[in-house]
Parts: C-alpha cells; structure tokens; sequence
C-alpha cells in the first residue's frame, strides 16, 4: 500500500527528473485519477487521453507541489480534474465554432440497443449498491468516483484506516458477486 509520505516522495524525486518515482506514482494513483477523468468526460477513450496528459503536467509541474498537511492527492486530483475541465470546455467551445462543421461530424453517441444495453446495466448496478450497507456504499462511491483517499474515508467516517479498507474490498466482492448473477 502506499503511503501519504510515499506519494509525497515520489512526487519530490520527479521534480528533479527522477523517471523511476514518476513510473512509481503512475502505478499507484493512476487507476484513481482514471476515474477522475472519467467522471468528468464520460467517455472511456477521452478519459485515457486526459489521464495521459494530466501525467505530463504532473510531471512538469512536481516542483510547485508543496507539502501542506493535505494529502498528496488532492493535489493530483486536483491537476487532473482540472486538465479534464478544461478538455471539456475546449470541447465545447470546438462544437460552437460553427453549425457548417457540424454536418461534417458522425454522431458519435450510442444508438438505441447500446442505450438499451447500458440502461439495464446501470439498473444493475444501482440495484447491487442498494444491497450494500449506505455508509459501505458511500465509501464506494467516494472511493472510486469522486477519487477519495482511504485517509480520507477514514477520517469522514470515523474509522479506522483498516476498517475502511475492509470496507472497500468486501463491498466490491459484494458488488461483482451481484453483478455476476445474470439479469
């Protein structure tokens, strides 16, 4: 597991070029900040490219990390989300520079049975959380879509950092246990 301090290190090691601390902090937050970017854009191959991008502004950016007391990540969820904003924003701003180029541009949403597909899915999953304890699925939710550390989650729910690790990891047995079951 890594540590508040490990992430603080990592960080420190790649403001001086350090490629080893950058692959070490890539490997420990990467599947979390995902998620971030992910929220954000809602679209799996959007929030890989943002992922990417916001590792290279980390990187060239570690030397205006300061340790303040705030966890380590908060910062780099922090870049992160902030480079997904602003992807979406020039998004935006493309889509608006004129209704010709529009015409041009395939629509890329999912069709009806793909809606389909992903309504009953969303069913399911929804229906699997409401199984799970509200403060366990809270936890989940906090932990995997708004990118909350387990310090974090400890500290909102009063627990102990290993019970919020328990937590986690039996609430998602649970929830892949339901989401195996068919229908």
């Amino acid at each position: 597991m890594t540590t508040t301090s490990d992430i603080e290190d990592m960080i420190a090691r790649m403001a001086i070029g350090d490629r080893a601390a950058f692959e070490g902090l890539y490997a420990a937050t990467s599947a979390k900040l995902f998620g971030v970017c992910l929220r954000v854009l809602g679209n799996r191959a959007e929030a890989e490219d943002a992922l990417q991008e916001a590792f290279v502004k980390i990187w060239r950016n570690a030397d205006r990390y300061r340790v303040n007391g705030l966890s380590p990540m908060t910062w780099l969820i922090t870049v992160t989300r902030n480079h997904s904003v602003d992807r979406v924003r020039a998004r935006r701003a493309k889509m608006g520079a004129g209704l010709d180029e529009a015409a041009d541009v395939a629509d890329a949403r999912p069709g009806p049975e793909a809606l389909a597909i992903a309504s009953s899915d969303r069913v399911r999953i929804v229906d699997c959380m409401g199984q799970l304890d509200p403060d366990k699925a809270g936890a989940v939710r906090r932990a995997y879509l708004e990118g909350e550390t387990y310090q974090e989650l400890a500290d909102h729910y009063d627990v102990p950092l290993n019970t919020v690790r328990t937590w986690l990891r039996r609430s998602l047995l649970k929830l892949r246990e339901c989401l195996s079951h068919d229908g």
